[in-house]
C-alpha cells in the first residue's frame, strides 16, 4: 500500500470512529439529560425506551432478524452469500399459518406447533434449493439469493389468495407466552425475560447455540475453513461441498424459526401486502450480522438495537403529544441501518465468501 493510500485509510478510519464516538457521547447525554429532568422530552423518550413493554416489545421483534442473522453467518462463512433470507422469511411465515390452519393437531401436538416446523421445514427446503443452484450449477449468489426472495415475495401471497380470497390469511392465534415462576417476579427484568413468547426462549437458544456450534466444534472449524481456504480444507480430506451444503441448509432452518416466530409467534396471521408482513426484515439481518462482525451475539445485540427502534417508534406514534407523522417515525430504524452502515467501518468479508469450490480445483 502506497503512502498516500496508508494516510488516506488512516484518515478515514480516524473521522468514522470520531464520529461514532461523537454520536455516542451524544446519545448518552440526552440519556443523562432525561434522566435529571424526567419531564422533559428526553425525559420522555428515556421513560418509553426503558419501558417493561417497549423492551419486551424489542424482544420479540428481534426474534426474525436474528434468527436470519445467526443463519446468514453459517452460510457466508462457510462461503455463500445467502441474500435470500427474506425469502426465507416469507415462506417460512405463510407456511406455519397454512399449515397451523389446514392440517389440526398431529399426535396430540397442537396445530400451532405443527405448522412451527412446517414453516421450518418450508424454509429448509428454499435454502436447499438455493444450495443446488449456486453449489451444483455455480450460479451467481447474489442473483439466486435474489431470486429466492422474489419466488417467495410472489408465492407465499399468491397461495393466500388461492387459499383465502385475500393475500391476507385467517388468524390462526398466537403461540401465546411461557412464564417461568419465580424469575418472573422478579423486578424490571422478570417480565421481560422470564414472562415472553416461547419464540424468545428460542431465539436465546439460537444465539447462544450458534455461537458455540461455530466457534467450539469441529463443524464450525471447518465452516469457518470452507469460508477463508477451501483448498486448504480440501486438502485436509474435509468435504468442502458437503460443509457448504450444511451450513445452507442451517441458515434455512434458523431463517425458518425466525419466520413462524414472526407469525405464529407474534400476529398469529400472514399478512401479504406489499412487501409481506416481514417488511425487509431479512435485509436487516444481513446488516445485523455485518454490524456484529459475523459473531452470533453481536448480531444478537444489532437486531435488539434496531428491533427497539422499532419498538419505540411503534409506541411514539400512540402519543399524539408529540404531533410528529407516522410515517416520519416509520424511518427511525431504517435511518439507523444508513448511519450503523457508515460507522461500523469495513467488515472483515470471509476470503472466499461468494466463490465457487470444486473438489480438486486450484
Amino acid at each position: 500500500m502506497s503512502v498516500g493510500r496508508l494516510r488516506s485509510a488512516v484518515t478515514g478510519s480516524g473521522l468514522r470512529r470520531g464520529l461514532a464516538y461523537g454520536l455516542g457521547a451524544l446519545v448518552a447525554i440526552a440519556a443523562l439529560y432525561g434522566l435529571v429532568f424526567p419531564e422533559t422530552l428526553a425525559g420522555d423518550l428515556l421513560g418509553l425506551a426503558t419501558s417493561e413493554s417497549t423492551l419486551g416489545a424489542a424482544l420479540r421483534l428481534a426474534v426474525p432478524i436474528a434468527c436470519a442473522a445467526v443463519g446468514g453467518i453459517f452460510a457466508e462463512k462457510a462461503g455463500v452469500i445467502n441474500i435470500g433470507l427474506e425469502g426465507l422469511l416469507i415462506i417460512s411465515a405463510f407456511t406455519g399459518v397454512f399449515v397451523t390452519d389446514a392440517v389440526g393437531s398431529v399426535f396430540s401436538i397442537p396445530s400451532i406447533w405443527v405448522g412451527f416446523v412446517a414453516g421450518v421445514l418450508a424454509s429448509t427446503l428454499l435454502s436447499l434449493l438455493f444450495a443446488v443452484v449456486c453449489i451444483e450449477f455455480r450460479a451467481d449468489q447474489i442473483i439466486a439469493g435474489l431470486a429466492v426472495w422474489l419466488i417467495a415475495l410472489g408465492l407465499a401471497p399468491f397461495a393466500a389468495t388461492v387459499v383465502y380470497g385475500s393475500v391476507n390469511t385467517a388468524s390462526v392465534g398466537t403461540l401465546g407466552t411461557w412464564t417461568i415462576p419465580v424469575l418472573s417476579e422478579l423486578p424490571f427484568v422478570g417480565p421481560v425475560l422470564f414472562d415472553a413468547s416461547p419464540t424468545v426462549y428460542l431465539m436465546f437458544v439460537v444465539v447462544g447455540g450458534g455461537w458455540y456450534v461455530l466457534n467450539r466444534t469441529s463443524f464450525g472449524r471447518h465452516v469457518r475453513a470452507s469460508g477463508e481456504n477451501p483448498k486448504a480444507l480440501d486438502t485436509a480430506g474435509v468435504d468442502v461441498t458437503r460443509v457448504r451444503y450444511l451450513a445452507i441448509t442451517l441458515s434455512g432452518v434458523l431463517a425458518g424459526i425466525g419466520g413462524v416466530g414472526l407469525s405464529l409467534g407474534q400476529v398469529g396471521q400472514f399478512i401479504g401486502n406489499g412487501q409481506t408482513m416481514v417488511n425487509g426484515r431479512g435485509f436487516i439481518a444481513i446488516v445485523a450480522y455485518l454490524f456484529g462482525n459475523y459473531n452470533p451475539i453481536g448480531a444478537f445485540g444489532a437486531a435488539v438495537l434496531f428491533a427497539g427502534l422499532d419498538a419505540l417508534q411503534l409506541r411514539l406514534q400512540q402519543i399524539p403529544a408529540y404531533m410528529v407523522p407516522g410515517s416520519l417515525i416509520q424511518t427511525i430504524p431504517y435511518i439507523t441501518v444508513i448511519v450503523v452502515l457508515a460507522l461500523v467501518g469495513r467488515t472483515r468479508v470471509p476470503s472466499a465468501a461468494g466463490e465457487h469450490y470444486e473438489s480438486g480445483e486450484d
